[in-house]
C-alpha cells in the first residue's frame, strides 16, 4: 500500500536548482546576471520612450523596433528576478502553476523575438524591392494581414505545448536542474510517456524559430539579389540584412543547442545547458537588440543624442 501511494503522488512544488554544482560560488552569479538585467531594463525602456515620444520615429520600422524593445523588456522580467533571489538567498521553490505560467511567458515572448525579425524583413523587402508599394502594404491595417498568421501560430503552439505539460504527473523528483521553468527541464521529471511532449517541444522550435530564420534568410537573399541586379549602391540595405542575419544566427544557435541538449546524449554538463538557456533569452535583450536596432539606427541615434543634450541643459 505504501508503494502505491508513493507512486501515485505527483509533485506540485518544485525547486529550481540551476548552477548548484558551483556550491559556494553560486551567489556570485548574481553580479553578472544583475548587470545584464539592469542593462536590459534601462536600454529597452529608453528605446521605448524615445520612439513613443518622438513623432519623427513613428515609421513602420521604428514601431517594429519599439515592439522588439517591449518584448526584450518583458522577457527578462518573467524569470530574472526569481533567478537573482535564488542566487542570493537560495529561494528556489516554485509551484507547478507558477512554473507553467513562467514557462508560457518565457516561450511566448521568446518566440516573438524571431517573429518580429520576420516583420522587419518584410518592411525591408517592400522598402527596397517594392518601393512604390511600400506605403500601401506597410499601412497599419494592411500590415496587420501579415501578422495574423505568426500571432496565431505562436499562440497555439505554445498553449498546446504548455497545456500538455500540465497534464503530466511528476513522481520522479521535484528538483528542476535549471534556473527557470524551461519546457524539457520540467518534462523530464514526469513519470510515464513524454514522447508527445518531446515532439511538441521540437515542433514549436522548428515551426517558429527555424521557420522564421528560413523566411528571413530567403527574404534578405531576394533583397541582396535585387540590389546587386539593379547596380545601385545600397550599403545601408546590405548592412541591415547582414546585421539581422547575424543576430538571428546567434540567437537560434544558442536556442537550438539548448533545446537539443536534452534530447541528444552528449557531454553537455548541466551548468553549460543552463548557461546557454539563460544566454539565448537574456543576451539578445540586453546587448544585441538595443545596440543593433537602437544605436545603429540613424534616426533613433540622432533622437537619442538630442535627448541627451536636452537633459544636460535642464536647470538643476
Amino acid at each position: 500500500m505504501q508503494g502505491v501511494s508513493v507512486q501515485n503522488t505527483s509533485f506540485t512544488i518544485f525547486n529550481l536548482n540551476g548552477f548548484q554544482d558551483l556550491g559556494e560560488w553560486r551567489p556570485f552569479l548574481f553580479i553578472p546576471y544583475f548587470l545584464m538585467f539592469l542593462l536590459s531594463i534601462t536600454s529597452n525602456s529608453v528605446l521605448i520612450y524615445l520612439i513613443i515620444s518622438q513623432t519623427t520615429l513613428h515609421s513602420p520600422m521604428c514601431i517594429l523596433i519599439c515592439l522588439m524593445a517591449v518584448v526584450d523588456l518583458c522577457l527578462p522580467i518573467v524569470f530574472v528576478p526569481n533567478m537573482l533571489l535564488s542566487f542570493l538567498f537560495n529561494w528556489n521553490e516554485i509551484s507547478l502553476v507558477g512554473c507553467l505560467i513562467q514557462m508560457f511567458c518565457i516561450h511566448y515572448f521568446g518566440t516573438y523575438q524571431s517573429t518580429l525579425l520576420v516583420w522587419m524583413a518584410l518592411d525591408r523587402f517592400f522598402a527596397i524591392c517594392k518601393p512604390l508599394y511600400y506605403h500601401k502594404y506597410m499601412e497599419i491595417h494592411n500590415f496587420l494581414k501579415f501578422t495574423i498568421f505568426p500571432v496565431i501560430r505562436n499562440g497555439l503552439l505554445i498553449i498546446l505545448m504548455v497545456s500538455r505539460v500540465g497534464k503530466l504527473s511528476f513522481c520522479k523528483t521535484n528538483e528542476i536542474d535549471h534556473c527557470f521553468c524551461e519546457h524539457m527541464a520540467l518534462v523530464q521529471l514526469a513519470c510515464g510517456d513524454i514522447s508527445i511532449n518531446n515532439m511538441l517541444g521540437l515542433l514549436s522550435a522548428f515551426l517558429i524559430i527555424t521557420a522564421d530564420f528560413l523566411f528571413i534568410a530567403i527574404s534578405y537573399l531576394v533583397i541582396l539579389t535585387s540590389v546587386l541586379k539593379s547596380g545601385k549602391s545600397h550599403l545601408k540595405a546590405i548592412n541591415t540584412c547582414v546585421t539581422h542575419i547575424i543576430v538571428m544566427t546567434v540567437t537560434i544557435t544558442f536556442a537550438l543547442i539548448a533545446f537539443m541538449s536534452y534530447r541528444v546524449r552528449n557531454n553537455f554538463s548541466p551548468n553549460s545547458r543552463v548557461f546557454l538557456s539563460t544566454m539565448y533569452l537574456l543576451f539578445p535583450s540586453c546587448c544585441f537588440n538595443p545596440i543593433i536596432y537602437g544605436v545603429r539606427t540613424k534616426e533613433i541615434r540622432e533622437q537619442f543624442l538630442k535627448f541627451i543634450k536636452q537633459m544636460k541643459v535642464l536647470p538643476k
